[in-house]
Parts: structure tokens; sequence; C-alpha cells
């Protein structure tokens, strides 16, 4: 059977973080809803699986938003149901992302009862005055109870970091993720501060209220993360992600970046799915209440469902294979005009932004450092 991976949105959060341009609302003020799309994920998952047929189900990863502040009753009926509609086998990974709020942490044993394995925790910080610039809703302390919390309540502990804070150097960086380290975790996802279109971080850079780092102090930033975190033994698979052996990396963006199927549940949440003979972009409805009817009338919650030619289907292959250590076969770039021998490839090879030779297009360390223009490179 073909492999699948599940993606699951929850789109609530207790607060929206002023850098984060997901599809996310408050929280508060929602419970009716939230059990209603509870129900609805259940179903919109039915209807697809339905229309795909057999798949052996390899992931389950829960995104959003917050799904730690789900009900865990919630999460496990969701799990069940995977499990029912695909076949599984023992490795199947199940992912859920988690804010260190303690009321979160106290939760924490009851999604682990409901089949969750793997905790992806967003610490972002462990310093204080970067969490409230960031608009975290805990501390650094809290932030060390819920990593201890999710090491007892898990098998498997992932924390993310962002880096590349207006003022931050690469002392301060690598004294926090030597802090971060200590708390235990086999996955660690530093992430660059980027300011996107239309979030509160956005405005605020517009009013000069503060200015991202420039180019050269991101990339020092970005060194002192690869170095420190290869001297504790992870190794970067990813442009964004480490991991302490190949067993600890993330097995669903793995998938992703390898170019399996992935099927998204969920208000806005994004699908890539064998339907027909051709691969097709899907996306759930982002609001809400449309998703809700849309399940109501269809029984899916999507808008979209858009078969991708293959050109553009190879390039996609390009744009996510890249990020990950292994790169992209050439076998699964006919439909482009590229080869080991093509002009823009011979280029970036020779400027060592991609690795010599052999059978797969990949991107060197340096060249992730600067994937936005190999990627243009390639395919403009």
């Amino acid at each position: 059977m073909s492999p699948l991976a599940l993606y699951v949105h929850w789109p609530y959060c207790a607060r929206i973080c002023p850098y984060c341009d997901f599809n996310v609302v408050r929280a508060r003020g929602r419970e009716a809803e939230a059990q209603a799309l509870a129900d609805a994920l259940v179903q919109d998952l039915r209807t697809q699986a339905a229309r795909l047929g057999p798949r052996r189900l390899g992931s389950v990863f829960f995104g959003g938003g917050t799904p730690s502040l789900m009900d865990p009753a919630w999460a496990a009926r969701i799990v069940d149901e995977a499990r029912g509609l695909f076949e599984t086998g023992p490795d199947l990974e199940i992912t859920l992302e988690a804010n260190p709020t303690d009321a979160e942490a106290e939760r924490f044993r009851g999604f682990a009862e409901a089949g969750v394995q793997r905790l992806s925790l967003g610490l972002q910080s462990l310093d204080d005055e970067a969490l409230k610039f960031l608009g975290r809703n805990h501390d650094a302390a809290e932030a060390r109870r819920a990593a201890l919390a999710a090491r007892e309540a898990f098998p498997r502990l992932s924390i993310d970091m962002i880096y590349a804070r207006p003022g931050q150097g690469a002392a301060d960086w690598t004294r926090e993720l030597e802090a971060a380290l200590d708390l235990g975790p086999e996955h660690v996802s530093p992430y660059q501060l980027t300011i996107e279109a239309g979030t509160a971080f956005d405005r605020a850079v517009a009013r000069g209220r503060f200015a991202p780092p420039v180019e050269d102090a991101a990339a020092e930033l970005f060194e002192t993360a690869q170095s420190v975190l290869e001297g504790a033994g992870f190794e970067a698979y990813e442009v964004s992600n480490h991991a302490r052996g190949p067993a600890a990396r993330s097995a669903h963006n793995l998938a992703i970046w390898r170019g399996a199927e992935y099927l998204g549940v969920g208000p806005g949440a994004h699908g890539r799915v064998v339907l027909d003979g051709a691969r097709t972009a899907t996306r759930g409805a982002p609001a809400i209440g449309d998703f809700l009817k849309r399940v109501e009338a269809n029984g899916a919650g999507l808008d979209t469902a858009d078969a991708l030619s293959p050109a553009e289907a190879a390039e996609e292959r390009v744009m996510l294979g890249l990020r990950i250590d292994e790169g992209v076969a050439w076998s699964d770039l006919s439909a482009l005009p590229l080869t080991p021998d093509s002009e823009p490839v011979r280029d970036l090879q020779g400027h060592g932004l991609l690795a010599p030779g052999g059978e797969r297009l990949a991107a060197t360390r340096a060249g992730r450092l600067v994937l936005d223009g190999v990627l243009r490179a390639l395919l403009t």
C-alpha cells in the first residue's frame, strides 16, 4: 500500500503570537464551536479516506494552533478513527504540538493515553524578556517545568526555539541552546524569526518599533546553532530540524519532504494526495464556520482539490526535497528541464551550494542556508 501521513489542524490558541501567520483564532468563548469542530474532524477524515482507498498510515500529526488545548478524549477519538480507516503498524508515529503553560502540561498524561508518543513543545526561548517580546503566555520557568513533564509522559520530546531576535548575539544564543539541551530533548527545531506579511510584527516593523537582524547576523546565529547542536550529537537533517540520530527524526515531516502523500484534515489544512491518478493539492476551508458547513453538506470540509501537472508536482519535490540532507532523486524530476548537466546545476555545484554528482539533487549545508536563492536559480 502507498504510505500516507495524516495532518490534523486544530486552529484554537489561548493567545495569537505576534509573529504567527498560521490559520488560527482565539479560543476564548468558542467552547461549543470547538466541540462541533472535533466531531467535524472525524467526519472529514472518514470522507476523505473513502475517496483515497487503501493506504498504510505512517504518521499522525496534530498541529495548529494549539492542539494541546483539545480535550484529550477528542484526540483519542481521531487517532482511533484513523487506525480503523487505514492499515497501521507498530511504527505509527503520533505527534502533538503543545505550548508549555502549566495548565496544558498537566494534561500531557491524557494525550499520552490517547496514543500520542511524540510531543513537539514550543518553548521558543528560555529568556523571560525574549518570551515577552515574542508574545508568549509562559515564562522560562514554566517552559522548563513543561519540558520535564513531557519527558515523563512521552517517549519522545522535540522542542522548538526561535532565534534572530533583535539584539540577540551568538554568545546569548549559545547559552540558550545549551540550557534547552539540558532539558533532554531528542529533537530540536531552531527557527529563524521571519516577519510575515499581515502579522503584528509586520506592523511593528513598519512603524519602526524594531528591526530584524541583518542577513549576516542571522547567518552567524544559524551557524552557531549548527555548531552547538552538532557538538551535542544532533545531526542537521533538514534546514531547521536536528535529531539525535535517525530514530529521533520526525517521521511525519520526513514523509512530506520526501514527497509522500499526506492527508490534511481541518480548517485550512493542506494535503497532497493521489486522486484519479493525479497528485492533487487539497485545502480545507480556512474559516471554521465555512469548514463546519461544508462537512455538514458534503461530508468533507475541503474548499479546493486541484490536480497538479507533472511539472508542478516535480517543482514541489525540488522545493521540499532540497530542505533535507538527502535531497531528491533525479528520477523524480523528469518533468523538469533539470539534469546533472544542466547549466544552473553545474553553476550551483561550482559555488558549493549543491552536492556534486550522484543520483540525487541535494543542497549542501551552505546551499540550505541560502535555499531560496538556490531554488530561484533552479526553477526560474
